[in-house]
């Protein structure tokens, strides 16, 4: 009997570059268990889960040419994760990916981002605005971004178990106040 494995589904993925790095945004909202590789002859590997039934989602892109690692940025947020790439060489690249074919129908250009050649200053980011988004490196002794990456404990969003809410620490109180009321009530009543 053969068991097959699930078929893992591709997200979407969206670039523009600069003459010195390459903005690449994969829009999965939700994403579990993220994890990001990029090595420096440019392949770039992503996987995640995402969705109520958990599905696995995957890329492995050959990048048009070399990157710097260690000069790379990620921020993975709720709706995406979003890649700023350092480029080996400074200089333009005719496409994202290797080889002649048409590049796959998931990776689509990001118009918000992109910046024509000759407009391109040289000037880093230009006017991105990438929103006070928390960026982390990739590099870090050649591990991916997952590795590296600190784990947040289940019960992160019950982070405020420790603190007393109004009203909790006098219940005690209130509750024996009430009992008293209730035994004046039957005294009054009694006579």
């Amino acid at each position: 009997m053969s068991y097959l494995k699930p078929c893992s589904r591709h997200p979407e993925l969206k670039w523009a570059q600069r003459k010195d790095k390459v903005f690449i945004t994969v829009l999965l909202p939700d994403a579990k268990d993220a994890k990001v590789n990029l090595e420096p002859d440019g392949i770039f590997t992503f996987s995640a889960k995402a969705g109520a039934e958990n599905h696995p989602y995957e890329l492995k892109l050959e990048l048009f040419d070399k990157v710097n690692v260690e000069e790379s940025k990620i921020n993975i947020g709720v709706r995406n994760i979003f890649c700023i790439l350092e480029k080996a060489e400074k200089e333009w690249w005719k496409k994202l990916l290797r080889g002649d074919g048409k590049p796959p129908h998931y990776v689509k250009v990001d118009w918000d981002k992109w910046v024509d050649e000759d407009e391109d200053t040289g000037g880093g980011m230009g006017d991105l605005d990438l929103g006070g988004m928390d960026f982390s490196k990739f590099g870090g002794m050649g591990m991916g971004m997952g590795d590296d990456m600190p784990e947040m404990p289940d019960d992160f969003e019950d982070s405020d178990d420790e603190v007393t809410k109004p009203g909790e620490s006098s219940a005690g109180e209130a509750e024996g106040a009430g009992k008293k009321e209730d035994e004046a009530g039957k005294k009054e009543g009694s006579h």
